[in-house]
């Protein structure tokens, strides 16, 4: 069988439709904007060879606030009923945005309804292209199938990762690897393929890729083994699970990786790259001292708040794990009733009834955790990584959770990737999550990873996402 018997249907990979996203949000911008100033001679919004740098003043105003609010996002960018009021916000502030820079923009129209217009030059053809989105390239004909191959415990992983996460991958079945060894549950919603032809598997199902779900070799069949050989000469996608599983849900297995952890994760070179780290200690620097500026200002709100509804001290320490396991005092603002754990360390949970409701808003506003801007000019936390934890969770998760002291191998963070990605940490299981987006963050430790939480960061503030 020659590699054409092996083509299967038109798909886009997940990066692919993030890119497609981005490409045709700013196309169907352009295009608004030309029709509009050319049918309406709209002179503000004209692009001429004279002002043309205008258009990507306003491209760079439109892709952060996007990110902000979350238009990337996949699984929402699915969801019209979603992902249009999300486009209508982010409009709005990148038009207001627009517009009160006039020395980088045109200068305000004498005539306010060409405000009007350049709004909905702007809204209208986004709002269509998304439509347009969810309607052709989300539906079902452009879905990637795939074929995995491992025991049932391993599948079941693969399998739920990917409905978490997307709903543009097909699993079309599975080929255990157990031989009638059950490993965990069987999977229950896909089909178990017991006719071990791939190749014919690959041809009648449209499979555009294999995922191999078994960490040893040995456990598969040969004939299994020989038929991936040759499909991996004529250029088939085979790929490993947890390569997968990493990249649609941006978390390391580890707690399903074993004994081989580090030929899995390669430490980023960015912990060990100087400048890279010096940048992070004056970002620190930086962002803390106008965090704290912040915080000043809105102080006599705070205490208005604390002195009528939370009655009692405002600030209160906590002794928290750091880099190397060192230990400091965190510093925060009360949230909780005065003596919340007069019983005993306890995990927070949601809708914790030891929560002020003046609490719950300033952690929903990320408010309670100003203080600690102080432990970042100390050099004790950075602004971005893990979350400091507790010295008696550490305790015990570390005995429990795979790899746990890794995450003490840099500095805690005030935010950080698991903060922005997963559920507050309430429970072994919530922690073990949170785990796997910390080792996901030291392993891709960069630049771009860390302005990518920032933007997350304002859209869980926006959304009242903090617990």
């Amino acid at each position: 069988m020659n590699d054409t018997a092996y083509r299967s249907n038109i798909h886009f990979e997940l990066s692919e439709r993030k890119l497609l996203l981005r490409i045709f949000d700013i196309i169907s911008v352009v295009v608004g904007i030309f029709l509009v100033s050319t049918f309406f001679h709209l002179e503000y919004i004209a692009v001429t060879s004279q002002n043309w740098y205008w258009i990507i003043v306003l491209a760079i105003y439109l892709m952060f606030f996007a990110n902000v609010f979350e238009w990337y996002d996949l699984q929402r960018s699915s969801k019209y009923d979603q992902i249009a009021p999300n486009i209508i916000l982010a409009c709005s502030v990148t038009v207001l945005c627009y517009l009160l820079t006039p020395r980088i923009t045109p200068v305000l129209p004498e005539s306010r309804i060409q405000i009007l217009y350049f709004y909905m030059a702007v809204t209208i053809p986004l709002l269509i292209w998304r439509w347009a989105y969810i309607f052709f390239i989300t539906s079902p004909r452009y879905y990637k199938n795939v074929l995995l191959i491992g025991n049932d415990s391993e599948v079941n992983v693969m399998t739920n990762a990917i409905a978490e996460t997307t709903s543009s991958i097909n699993v079309v079945g599975y080929i255990n690897t157990s031989y009638g060894v059950k490993n965990g549950q069987e999977p229950s919603q896909i089909r178990e393929f017991k006719d071990y032809h791939l190749k014919k598997i690959i041809k009648d199902h449209g499979v555009s890729e294999i995922i191999v779900a078994s960490n040893e070799s040995e456990d598969i069949a040969k004939s299994i083994f020989d038929d991936l050989i040759e499909l991996l000469e004529n250029g088939f996608t085979i790929r490993e699970y947890t390569q997968v599983y990493e990249e649609i849900t941006n978390r390391i297995p580890v707690q399903h990786i074993g004994k081989d952890f580090y030929r899995y994760f390669p430490f980023s070179r960015s912990n060990q790259n100087k400048i890279y780290l010096l940048y992070r200690r004056v970002s620190d620097i930086v962002l803390s001292i106008l965090g704290l500026v912040v915080g000043v200002a809105l102080l006599p709100f705070v205490l208005s708040g604390n002195l009528l509804a939370n009655r009692g001290p405002l600030f209160y320490t906590q002794k928290r794990v750091g880099k190397n396991n060192e230990l400091f005092p965190i510093l925060k603002l009360r949230s909780m009733v005065v003596d919340a754990e007069k019983q005993g360390a306890k995990w927070a949970e949601e809708n914790d009834p030891r929560v002020t409701p003046f609490g719950r808003f300033l952690r929903q506003t990320r408010i309670d955790e100003i203080p600690q801007l102080f432990n970042v000019l100390k050099g004790q936390m950075s602004i971005i990584g893990p979350r400091p934890e507790r010295p008696e969770f550490v305790q015990t998760l570390t005995k429990r959770l795979p790899f746990y002291q890794t995450r003490h191998m840099i500095k805690p963070g005030l935010t950080g990737w698991a903060q922005v990605n997963a559920d507050y940490g309430a429970s072994e299981a919530d922690s073990l999550q949170k785990l796997q987006y910390d080792l996901y963050y030291i392993k891709h430790r960069s630049f771009l990873l860390d302005l990518r939480i920032i933007i997350k960061t304002l859209s869980t503030v926006l959304f009242f996402r903090g617990r």
